[in-house]
């Protein structure tokens, strides 16, 4: 038990002390990985059609957390269409969990991906705006 608590502390200590586009890479590494939980659970047909779900809406709340650190003021154009396309993955994502999809899931997790890519690429650049405006969510990414 102690070790578990040693870990949890480690992980919101890393969360609160990253800066804004490493939070971002951290939100998008998670929901990847919920998505792949969700799908390697639905492929092994082990029938926890529960854990499956939760990994879904866990995928669903750290992309809602993306929305909700969108800057519309400084983001412009960008942050439009990432909000169209989070609430695109969203919607994917509930009808994934409602039919038990892995095609939706992999879809969106392709497009996940991609997007981290971008992102990585942004926050390894000097001096660049993560168009986080300073806001905060309240989600808890750290296990």
């Amino acid at each position: 038990m102690a070790t578990f608590n040693r870990l949890s502390a480690y992980k919101e200590t890393r969360i609160k002390t990253a800066s804004g586009g490493k939070l971002i890479l951290m939100i998008y590494d998670e929901a990847i990985r919920q998505l792949n939980i969700a799908q390697e659970d639905l492929e092994n047909d082990s029938y926890k059609l529960d854990n499956v779900s939760n990994s879904i809406i866990k995928a669903q709340d750290l992309i809602t957390e993306l929305i909700v650190s969108l800057d519309f003021d400084k983001g412009g154009e960008i942050a439009s269409s990432l909000f169209s396309l989070y609430m695109f993955f969203n919607q994917q994502l509930m009808d994934a969990n409602f039919n038990k999809d892995i095609e939706l899931l992999k879809k969106v997790r392709t497009y996940l991906t991609d997007l981290r890519s971008a992102w990585t690429e942004v926050v390894g650049k000097a001096g660049v705006s993560t168009g986080l405006g300073g806001r905060t969510g309240g989600i808890n990414i750290a296990g």
